[in-house]
């Protein structure tokens, strides 16, 4: 199992190139299903999650290619409607297939899925959307098998908690059935406004873009079409993180700001110079420590919880002390221990976390819990003295690509290295 040997001390200094956001593409590569007729995505990026859903997609018998940063799909060779276990089981979004599947086949069967260990979050939403339009779902030994008697009928979903894999599966499901489906409560993060774009690009009908609220008139076909990933907000701000706690300056380019207000307010109250262009961000945190900053999680627009660990990292170091509110995962606070074993005050009650900063971190061997956890502890690792050891960072390799080669870029002194 392969590990990180970072030595801490080094000043981030240099630009970085932001990759297309993993939590975009995989929706858009389960839509690919929904048409017969070829589909082009470009801005790929090369991740362990992206190829597993490859890898599960072409198991359908859809013939799919992966060359640079664009995949090739064209699914009029689909042969079956099966997710097993041994792909699903290690990627919550895997889930995704069952909307489009059921939509322009009428059956699907599709494990229970997998991923990281950061609390419940169920499928529950995603079957009482596909039932509110029709479908008939059973759960058995681990598999969700749903089928509907001819077209999905268009119908009211409300959502009893916003979700975005639930928005994202519910509107590749109506897209296709017969009528119009009005979706409430729906999450408005970026990534469900990049599949919309693209969805609608296929031939789909979608208003209400940005909105709580997403109006689907269903069509009875969708074409094949060309399209880019929207850039990826959470390595960006992670980047930025990585300047902020080592005191450095960052430039994140192929970027987008107005995708990450909530994120860079945070860094400019740390008392980060924060500037911004057309599709780059800078961060300069001109030699300075950090100040601690409190936020809570939210749904977008909200503070993303994707970027708590490493915001709770940088809090670390950080001048005089905050209290962070984790309200979307009941367990995403793992990475508490390992920050506390490098010198992190940080004390949990329930879903809050008081961090008392402190001058220094000490390297020591940690291990990696969950993908974002993972990032916290690198750039922690980046602003310790001495070695620090990551361990378990497959979960990195799910959700940042070439991260190695980005870090050393800006200064950083970290290998990968081969595990027992």
């Amino acid at each position: 199992m392969d590990k990180f040997l970072i030595r801490g001390g080094n000043v981030l200094n240099g630009s970085v190139r932001i990759s297309g956001a993993k939590n975009a593409v995989l929706p858009l590569l389960a839509a690919t299903i929904l048409t017969d007729e070829p589909i082009t995505i470009t801005n790929v990026p090369n991740l362990k999650d992206v190829n597993t859903l490859i890898k599960l997609i072409a198991g359908l018998g859809v013939t799919i290619s992966y060359e640079g940063d664009t995949v090739k799909v064209d699914t009029s060779t689909l042969q079956n409607q099966f997710a097993p276990y041994e792909l699903v089981k290690t990627m919550r979004a895997s889930i995704l297939v069952l909307g489009p599947l059921l939509a322009r086949y009428g059956q699907a069967k599709v494990s229970l899925p997998g991923g990281c260990a950061i609390g419940s979050r169920p499928v529950d939403q995603h079957l009482k959307a596909m039932e509110a339009l029709g479908a008939e779902i059973e759960v058995e030994a681990g598999y969700v098998h749903a089928k509907v008697n001819g077209r999905l009928k268009g119908g009211e979903v409300v959502f009893d908690m916003v979700t975005v894999g639930g928005t994202e599966n519910i509107l590749m499901a109506a897209v296709l059935a017969d009528g119009i489906t009005t979706i409430r409560n729906a999450a408005r993060e970026p990534e469900i406004t990049d599949l919309v774009n693209m969805l609608n690009k296929m031939g789909a009908k979608i208003t209400g873009i940005d909105t709580d609220t997403l109006v689907v008139t269903g069509v009875e076909q969708l074409h094949g079409c060309e399209h880019a990933v929207v850039a990826d907000r959470i390595e960006t701000g992670s980047y930025l993180a990585a300047a902020a706690i080592t005191g450095g300056k960052v430039r994140t380019t192929h970027t987008d700001p107005d995708l990450m207000e909530a994120v860079l307010d945070k860094f400019e109250e740390m008392g980060a110079e924060v500037t911004r262009g057309d599709d780059w961000i800078e961060l300069d945190m001109l030699g300075k420590r950090p100040k601690a900053v409190s936020f809570r999680t939210l749904p977008h627009p909200e503070f993303p919880t994707d970027m708590q660990a490493q915001l709770m990292a940088v809090n670390a170091i950080g001048r005089g002390f905050a209290t962070v509110s984790e309200t979307i995962f009941e367990n995403r606070f793992m990475h508490v221990p390992e920050l506390c074993r490098m010198g992190a005050n940080i004390q949990v009650e329930g879903n809050d976390a008081v961090i008392t900063g402190v001058e220094k971190l000490q390297g020591a061997p940690v291990m990696a819990t969950d993908l974002r956890a993972s990032f916290s502890l690198v750039i922690a690792a980046l602003a310790a003295e001495g070695e620090t050891v990551v361990d378990r960072i497959y979960h990195i390799d799910r959700g940042y690509e070439n991260i190695v080669t980005k870090l050393q870029a800006l200064g950083a002194d970290i290998q990968r290295i081969k595990g027992e």
